[in-house]
């Protein structure tokens, strides 16, 4: 008999593995030309567990959105692939990122495309109140594959002038970490989880969260303070809507 895991995180993990080898088989080209980059889908039980989290905490299923535009300032919108609005506020948005793979190439365009996101998002509230009153509260959730490449320590850092000595002799792996730690720690992103997985020669599938200020946990942790507060504020308020947090 086969044992089935308890742990939800495993669980999506588990199956973030299974679609992604899917999606690569039904490809023409096997992934060969990118095809890891353009399959979609393998996020969704990660998605979906996020999902349930807020649900958990008492946000009606009516009032989360999966892949919205949301209005930014230096461009008219941008895709997000989850957002939860309650009674005209956006209690939350949050994207789903990972990288398997060619990380070298790849890093960079990571990291900009997260700070792109959010940064753009948080002006538009800024220059012209696009979210109203409540500010947005914006997640990032990131799944890693660990393998030689991400691991490897020392990695070089050319530069015209000297780079921050914080990023020396860090692997991919720590850099990441590094990158969203500092997002929260600037308010770019209020919550954020990040994950690292890897396959052994047998099959089966482990998962670690290294960056203790964004484990599930702590994550979990920062949307429920987030949807406390929303409920509070806007306790008095009517929903068009007709949605009510639990």
């Amino acid at each position: 008999m086969t044992d089935v895991p308890t742990d939800p995180t495993q669980v999506a993990v588990s199956l973030f593995w299974t679609k992604r080898t899917d999606q690569l088989a039904s490809l023409a080209d096997g992934g060969l030309a990118g095809g890891g980059a353009r399959s979609g889908g393998h996020m969704d039980g990660i998605r979906d567990l996020v999902r349930g989290i807020f649900i958990d905490i008492g946000v009606p299923p009516v009032s989360i959105v999966y892949e919205p535009y949301l209005p930014g300032f230096y461009r008219a919108r941008k895709r997000w692939d989850m957002a939860i609005r309650y009674k005209g506020a956006l209690v939350a948005a949050l994207e789903f990122k990972s990288q398997v793979g060619s990380v070298g190439k790849n890093i960079n365009n990571r990291f900009e495309e997260a700070l792109g996101t959010a940064t753009d998002t948080l002006a538009a509230q800024t220059k012209f109140a696009a979210y109203g009153q409540i500010p947005p509260w914006l997640g990032y959730v990131f799944v890693l594959r660990e393998d030689p490449e991400t691991e490897m320590p020392d990695r070089p850092i050319d530069a015209l002038f000297p780079a921050d000595k914080e990023f020396a002799g860090k692997s991919y792996n720590q850099r990441y970490q590094e990158m969203l730690s500092r997002f929260m720690g600037d308010n770019i992103y209020q919550g954020g989880w990040f994950i690292t997985t890897k396959v052994d020669e047998e099959g089966k599938v482990s998962y670690a969260e290294p960056l203790a200020t964004a484990t599930g946990k702590a994550f979990r942790a920062a949307v429920e303070g987030r949807v406390n507060y929303v409920r509070e504020v806007l306790k008095d308020a009517e929903d068009p809507e007709g949605a009510l947090f639990c």
